[in-house]
């Protein structure tokens, strides 16, 4: 019998229909010579303390760290029957296709039950992204031999195994340190979820000490040839901060009399550029969870949730759960029966008829940058997004979209930059004319309003998430351009902006620009940050569950006992650059440079000395009030009685924040 080893259900039972194996059995799928079955993700997991030794049961700093001579294997009590199920059917089967997902995590879910079970047979391997009928076909007459992936599962083995190191051994340890200071409650610490933590605690600290200054701008309306525009006043550099705002209310208020009364600006420069816009790439998984987080208000498991769903069982995706937006040559072959599919299911698409161009091939198109997974795409199976739930409709709509626009032309426009002068006063207005559309026709805000309209033509079709530029009137230097009103603004800097989830995963994907070590800033870089795709929402959703991340609305606050910690845990467990060392380490694992065994020795006497070095700490648990509401900056800002006194300081008063004072030419 050849058996398949899944690790999904539904991707088993997907398999299975191409493979002819509909009869259902115990725990698998058969047909004629063939089995199929399946995992539920990990059927086991690493023994806990206790089981080397009885003693780990009651915590203590006496017996950290615990360390295992020989690690052990258990089998989880919740999916134990699907376990005897795999485990009867590896014992029967002559020939074995590990069908995981196609990564190291997937690789590590078979090999493991081979190793547990202990499968002596010949292995093949099967490299699936989707679950539609015909990539299944093509991927099985395309399997792998077995030993191609089999460094994959050292390499997740060794991360799982130092992840258990730090998780067991720290938690413990911060969790004895905090029951001595008073706190009850378990602080657990991880390699990825620690500096996720630290994330938002720097973020936190840096909008509570936050103290806003004022400045001041002043926005002119000018007319020519009967056509208001907008100009922007430019201070001298001599009275502004690095970004370009005026700090002296003085001076803004002379500019703006002596522009009120000057009634006129002239043209001094006009430069006009044609901008070519590529299409974005289709999305990764933290790119459709950060979108879906700033469109939707969706949570980032909440998005991994809707896309699982719309893999596994509506089919209308490929598999979600990949940190590449590139996508192989090879299915560039599949796009017209994809792109004739998505046009046949949604009438909607049809104003896109004449644009789209299947032969086209952007620069998503690309095998050395395509990684385990390709971008996240649609299928042949198209469905009319009508027919989906709300929130499933929302993002199969904005997938959709990203792989549309990979068969339109650039987004083209023309950008006019302004230059004049009123009153010696330096002024610069800035426009934007579309010239073609291009990729933004598939926006999902832009088929809206075409359909609205009954029309595809420019105006139509432009983008409805922010209002349209201004297009200026055909100025020539030399023009004089009348002062229709003078608004002079008196500001106040603002603080960063707490954390979204949607936020939070970039800022984890990003995470290298906090490293300063110019080699594991690239590392990083090339592992797309910490935690990877498919853990960092469930990271993020767990830091909100221990309680040390607060939620109100999209904003995210760290609590007391966050600050604490982050404040208590040696900086290697805290900093992002451990991860970019582990995969460089990991690298060598996977490419035989490395045995598993010498890592772990590694890990395992770094983690001794961690121990070592805090076991004497005193924690105790307080901190900067965490801000519920995710504004904390506002414990911080000024009242108006102090910025008054700071404003006098300089001469002037400012008014309050945001407002405005229009002045009229005579």
């Amino acid at each position: 019998m050849r058996l398949f080893l899944c690790e999904k259900p539904s991707q088993a039972k997907d398999i299975a229909k191409v493979l002819g194996a509909t009869r259902k059995g115990d725990g698998c799928w058969q047909g004629t010579d063939v089995c199929v079955t399946w995992c539920i993700g990990h059927l086991l997991e690493t023994a806990p303390p206790d089981s080397y030794d009885a003693r780990y049961k009651r915590w203590s700093l006496d017996d950290l760290p615990i360390v295992p001579e020989r690690w052990k294997m258990l089998v989880k009590p919740k999916t134990a029957s699907q376990f005897k199920a795999v485990k009867r059917l590896l014992g029967e089967a002559r020939e074995l296709v590990i069908a995981t997902d196609a990564d190291r995590e997937g690789e590590m879910i078979a090999r493991e039950l081979v190793e547990h079970c202990r499968y002596r047979g010949p292995i093949q391997r099967l490299w699936l992204s989707a679950l539609d009928d015909a990539s299944i076909r093509k991927a099985l007459g395309q399997l792998r031999p077995g030993n191609e992936t089999y460094s994959l599962y050292h390499c997740a083995l060794g991360r799982s195994r130092a992840d258990w190191l730090i998780g067991m051994n720290m938690s413990r340890l911060f969790t004895l340190l905090g029951r001595q200071s008073g706190y009850q409650g378990v602080l657990p610490v991880g390699r990825v979820q620690t500096p996720t933590l630290r994330l938002v605690v720097d973020r936190d600290r840096s909008i509570a000490n936050f103290v806003p200054v004022a400045y001041w701008a002043i926005e002119v309306q000018l007319c020519h040839s009967d056509q208001n525009f907008m100009a922007q006043w430019h201070a001298p550099e001599a009275v502004c901060d690095d970004q370009g705002r005026c700090l002296d209310p003085q001076l803004a208020q002379r500019a703006a009399e002596q522009m009120r009364a000057a009634g006129s600006a002239r043209v001094m420069k006009v430069k006009t550029e044609r901008v070519r816009e590529a299409a974005p790439l289709p999305f990764d998984l933290g790119t459709l969870q950060e979108l879906c987080s700033k469109k939707f208000g969706l949570g980032a498991q909440e998005t991994l949730d809707v896309a699982q769903a719309l893999y596994e069982t509506y089919k209308l995706i490929t598999y979600p759960r990949s940190d590449c937006g590139y996508l192989p040559l090879s299915q560039h072959a599949e796009a017209p029966a994809i792109l004739a599919a998505l046009q046949r299911a949604d009438t909607s698409l049809t104003p896109l008829q004449p644009y789209l161009q299947a032969q086209r091939r952007s620069r998503a198109w690309n095998d050395g940058k395509v990684t385990a997974h390709h971008g996240i795409i649609p299928t042949v199976a198209a469905s009319d997004p009508a027919r989906l739930p709300a929130k499933h409709k929302a993002v199969y709509t904005l997938i959709r979209a990203r792989y549309l626009a990979q068969f339109l032309p650039n987004h083209e426009f023309d950008r006019t930059q302004a230059d004049l002068a009123c009153a010696e006063q330096a002024l610069r207005a800035v426009g934007k004319r579309i010239v073609e559309p291009g990729w933004r026709r598939a926006l999902p805000e832009a088929l809206t309003a075409s359909a609205q309209a009954g029309a595809s033509n420019t105006s139509s079709t432009r983008t409805r998430e922010a209002p349209p530029a201004q297009v200026l009137p055909a100025l020539q230097e030399g023009d004089d351009c009348q002062v229709r009103e003078v608004h002079l603004k008196d500001l106040w800097t603002q603080p960063p902006k707490p954390f979204t989830e949607g936020d939070l995963i970039k800022a984890m994907k990003n995470v290298a620009k906090w490293v300063d070590d110019p080699k594991l800033k690239q590392k990083l870089k090339e592992t797309t940050g910490i935690g990877t795709e498919a853990t960092r929402a469930s990271i993020i959703q767990g830091l909100i569950d221990r309680g040390y991340l607060t939620k109100s609305g999209k904003a995210l606050a760290a609590t007391a006992a966050a600050f604490s910690l982050i404040d208590a845990v040696p900086r290697a467990i805290a900093d992002p650059g451990t991860t970019a060392i582990w995969e460089q380490a990991l690298d060598m694992v996977q490419s035989g440079e490395m045995t598993l065994e010498e890592f772990l020795t590694r890990q395992s006497t770094w983690m001794g000395k961690l121990v070592q070095r805090c076991t004497g700490l005193r924690l105790s648990i307080s901190g900067p009030p965490a801000a519920g509401n995710g504004t904390p900056w506002k414990q911080k800002r000024r009242s108006g009685k102090q910025r008054k006194t700071a404003a006098a300081a300089k001469g002037s008063k400012p008014r309050k924040t945001a407002s405005s004072r229009t002045v009229k030419p005579r």
